[in-house]
């Protein structure tokens, strides 16, 4: 598992990443949305899942979150009646980062664009995160973006896919801070009962193109056998949907769901830790 060596590259979030391939072993990202199933739970979630998680990802809910799968939906439209707002995923970025985490926030680029994207990177910059992913917005039309969060110190973590072409891969590499986050699927988030054939040859696809920033791998993930396939040969492990499935959608069950999910990002760290093994065997 090769480690990288050029900080301007990695930024606060891939260094977190490179210290775990340090050790040997890939980084596993959680992703909780925050406001789910209300504010108060949701900060409770992210301080249980920076027990295990490496990086922990924080979703700000969205009113058309076309990419998102069923769970994530239902969860973020949830926390958007109980009235959520962007000022919260600085709170739940400040919690992570006082756990001794890093966050890095996901979000669709509207909501950046309403809340003014200087404003927005120097908010969460500081509130203690580290970058943020925008799966709907392209290094060629975000130059605003991209000064923003140079201005700031903010990584900035765009999506290569399956479809992409080497001159997209490469272009939006080029353009990433961190790491870049690789769809192992087309289509929607969520759970699979296998992970995705496209996984490797979208990783592998995006080392060559430039082997200076780590990949990170997402879509599909459910379990720690899936965590320790994706880790064997990804920097690190995405996963969503299982984790928030885990918490129930009234806040009074809130102490179930966190055994729950406890549990399971438990076992997701063990796979991402096995994965090492795996790619030596």
């Amino acid at each position: 598992m090769t480690t990288f060596t050029d900080p301007a590259r990695l930024g606060i979030s891939g260094k977190a990443i490179n210290t775990c391939l340090e050790q040997g072993r890939a980084a596993f990202i959680g992703y909780l949305p925050v406001g789910y199933p209300d504010v108060s739970a949701s900060l409770e979630a992210f301080k249980t899942l920076s027990e295990c998680a490496d990086l922990v990802e924080i979703g700000m809910p969205y009113s058309d979150p076309f990419l998102d799968g069923t769970v994530i939906q239902q969860a973020t439209t949830r926390a958007l009646m109980r009235g959520v707002r962007t000022r919260d995923a600085f709170r739940a970025a400040e919690t992570v980062a006082t756990c001794g985490k890093t966050p890095v926030v996901m979000t669709y680029w509207n909501l950046i664009e309403q809340y003014g994207p200087d404003s927005f990177a120097r908010d969460l910059a500081a509130a203690g995160g580290a970058g943020v992913i925008t799966p709907d917005l392209t290094p060629d039309e975000a130059d605003e973006w991209i000064a923003a969060t140079d201005a700031h110190g903010l990584d900035r973590i765009f999506l290569i896919a399956p479809s992409s072409t080497p001159e997209r891969i490469a272009m939006t590499m080029a353009a990433c801070r961190g790491w870049v986050y690789a769809t192992s699927v087309m289509g929607v988030t969520g759970v699979r009962t296998t992970t995705s054939i496209a996984a490797p040859v979208i990783a592998g696809r995006a080392r060559e193109i430039d082997p200076t920033l780590p990949v990170g791998i997402g879509l599909g993930i459910g379990n720690g056998d899936q965590a320790a396939e994706v880790a064997s040969y990804a920097d690190a492990a995405i996963v969503g949907s299982a984790l928030v499935r885990c918490l129930p959608p009234e806040p009074v069950d809130i102490a179930s769901g966190l055994a729950a999910m406890a549990t399971l990002a438990a076992e997701l760290a063990d796979g991402v830790h096995r994965g090492r093994s795996q790619q030596l065997a």
